[in-house]
């Protein structure tokens, strides 16, 4: 699959990059200025992974340029907006390695300006109060054929302004008017339609309480908030390239303080997950996961669960760089760079996740002995560590068949293999409890192979890993896989609740773990020889350790 990353790879090219260079250069439109960007969300729900590539864009490309990038809070709908949001925001960006410093702000510190800036248009002659309830709206609309159609249109502007007044102060029902720019009903553009920039909608906002009974559209918001920010690019995902000529009328035709510049870059899609709002906030409200931070979620709460890296989702979303064209990226590859950063980084430990007990026959009952294992053979700073060695220990009940099968390297009556830094040891048999499941495998050890070594230059195809019965800790693992079965669950006419994969989740409990990981902390990482990647959950404790896997070993994309 080497065609693949290199496919990712060369999709990195940066548009962004070119234009910005191209502002600031003398000549530009931004010459001598600092390049000054923001990042916009929501305070309605969690970031998820699609937000971290927008995060990568609007402060990658403030820190390329030496200039700076505002955190801003687009809390214009009351809706569904919470403090919580607002702070797990916060943690998710810096936790990703970016900072805005002094430069956090809320779009709700800005209503005033915004509507000082409505009436401004209404004094202008470009805008008006209609009295289109949403249905009728809809209704005059029009289409490419016929132009959009409102009674109001030619309002004259005091009777305006005193309506938009009334609007303010609360004198009229939600739903029954609304501030429209007066631009051009027959547009091809239907954003230009004369669109609502302001609506009556009596809720209580989380920042400025009652104060407020209308609120601004955020077309008409966005524009101004950049312009009061100082902001020189306004960087946002390829779905508000049609707002754009919107967005300039409204910097055209109020008196802002700056004339920002909109770029759109195509948003990331991954398959086998959802990114919606609503469906994640579905999925957390009904049950189908634990939380928010569930680590089968895609929202970054939940990936630094699963154990994540801010190196290798920063590396994943440079990689597969930025586009003007939507496209979705194989979930495989975001796990690729995550094997990368881990191969690095992650202290190779032993831990039997299914065990069986194995009794070495031959080895001196209470007899122990020690063995040095490195913690990560790529890191020699790392050092090594030291792992007692008995009569009995446990291995994985995969590795042990009673009667041999093709291409089986593994322990079978008569064969060898290694224990991983300890010695060679051939099978024998194995007891079976009433059931007929194997309980204890039997085997004899050859004591001249310490270490793994064959003196005499015979070939053991197995090496398999093991934990001391007579030294380890309990351990709840908990494997996890896509939480959705189809590529593609909310695409057309599909419910993405009938995908959702029953085995997403598998929790194994009683696993035997190197005395090592008792002390494991929630940032450290491990490579759990054979089995794949793991970090310890934010609910282990010191009397029930459990670990989340992060990612397999399997990786359908390593290079040949």
């Amino acid at each position: 699959m080497a065609e693949e990353i290199k496919a990712a790879e060369n999709a990195a090219g940066n548009f962004i990059y070119d234009f910005i260079t191209e502002d600031i250069a003398p000549g530009g439109q931004y010459e001598g200025r600092e390049v000054h960007t923001r990042f916009p969300p929501e305070p309605n729900g969690y970031l998820h992974i699609g937000h971290a590539k927008a995060i990568c864009v609007d402060f990658g490309m403030a820190e390329r340029f030496g200039g700076k990038c505002n955190l801003r809070m687009d809390d214009t709908n009351p809706t569904k907006e919470d403090v919580e949001y607002v702070d797990a925001i916060k943690e998710d960006i810096a936790w990703l390695g970016f900072h805005w410093d002094d430069r956090f702000y809320f779009a709700s510190e800005y209503f005033d300006d915004m509507y000082h800036y409505a009436v401004e248009l209404i004094e202008k002659g470009l805008a008006y109060v209609c009295e289109l309830t949403p249905d009728q709206m809809r209704a005059n609309r029009g289409d490419l054929s016929h132009p959009a159609v409102s009674p109001y249109r030619d309002r004259p502007v005091e009777e305006s302004l005193r309506l938009f007044e009334g609007m303010k102060n609360g004198e009229y029902p939600d739903g029954s008017m609304t501030l429209r720019a007066k631009i051009d009903l027959a547009s091809g553009n239907f954003n230009m339609r004369d669109p609502v920039i302001y609506r009556i909608n009596r809720l209580h906002h989380h920042r400025t309480g009652d104060k407020w009974c209308i609120y601004p559209m955020y077309d008409f918001a966005h524009p101004i908030e950049d312009a009061i920010e100082g902001i020189t690019h306004s960087l946002c995902t390829l779905e508000f390239e049609d707002h754009r000529p919107l967005y300039d009328w409204v910097i055209k035709n109020t008196s802002v303080p700056n004339v920002p510049r909109q770029i759109e870059f195509a948003r990331l899609g991954i398959n086998n997950t959802v990114m919606s709002k609503r469906k994640l906030r579905q999925l957390v409200e009904d049950h189908f996961v634990s939380g928010w931070d569930d680590p089968r979620m895609p929202t970054l709460c939940g990936l630094r669960r699963r154990g994540y890296t801010p190196a290798s989702i920063r590396n994943f979303c440079e990689r597969i760089g930025v586009a003007k064209t939507n496209s979705v990226v194989d979930y495989a590859f975001l796990e690729h760079c995550l094997r990368e950063d881990l191969n690095e980084r992650a202290q190779r430990v032993m831990v039997v996740l299914r065990p069986v007990k194995l009794v070495i026959t031959n080895y001196p009952e209470g007899q122990t002995e020690s063995f040095e294992i490195e913690n990560n053979p790529n890191r020699e700073e790392d050092g090594k560590r030291t792992i007692t060695f008995s009569r009995e220990c446990y291995i994985e009940a995969e590795d042990f068949l009673e009667e041999k099968v093709k291409g089986y390297n593994r322990l079978y009556p008569g064969n060898e293999v290694r224990l991983k830094s300890a010695y060679i040891v051939k099978c024998t048999g194995c007891k079976k409890d009433e059931n007929g499941n194997v309980v204890e495998v039997y085997a004899e050890y050859d004591p001249e192979t310490r270490g793994g070594d064959t003196p005499d230059g015979r070939k053991v195809r197995g090496t398999i890993h093991w934990v001391n019965a007579e030294s380890y800790v309990e351990a709840e693992v908990r494997l996890y896989d896509n939480l959705f079965t189809d590529p593609e669950p909310d695409t057309g006419d599909k419910n993405f609740l009938d995908y959702i994969n029953p085995e997403s989740l598998v929790v194994l409990q009683g696993c035997k773990a190197e005395p090592f990981l008792a002390s494991a902390g929630l940032t450290d990482r491990y490579q759990f020889m054979r089995c794949g990647y793991f970090c310890a959950d934010k609910d282990s404790t010191a009397g029930h350790l459990i670990f989340n896997r992060s990612v397999s070993l399997k990786d359908g994309f390593k290079k040949k």
